[in-house]
């Protein structure tokens, strides 16, 4: 089992940035990468980042690109989402998620407990 804990959410206003931090711990040995996911109040959960462990590049949303990202400290098992130029619509549960090697990013093994993050207007 991999466990995530997500911290670094809270209110900012629009044009601000935040830090989003998530450790994991456990049998990440298992994980291919890691990656974050959002849900607004009412809507679906919706794909923001993800990045490997090793090897490849980040990948992106067109909604985020240029605004967030995503790096990674294998040493402390740790990622981080880094989120400038931040927007009302930002305004989210984000969710800390980790595949399994030979998994899909669509489908993440692993969740965190989430994370609100809220933008004022």
């Amino acid at each position: 089992q991999v466990q995530l804990v997500e911290s670094g959410g809270g209110l900012v206003q629009a044009g601000g940035s935040l830090r989003l931090s998530c450790a994991a711990s456990g049998r990440t040995s298992s994980t291919h990468g890691m990656g974050w996911f959002r849900q607004g109040l009412g809507k679906e959960r919706e794909f923001i980042a993800r990045i490997p462990w090793s090897g490849g590049s980040p990948y992106y949303a067109d909604s985020v690109k240029g605004r967030f990202t995503i790096s990674r400290d294998n040493a402390k098992k740790t990622v981080y989402l880094q989120m400038n130029s931040l927007k009302f619509e930002d305004t989210a549960t984000y969710y800390c998620a980790a595949v399994r090697a030979g998994g899909l990013w669509s489908c993440p093994e692993y969740w965190g407990q989430g994370t609100q993050v809220t933008v004022s207007s």
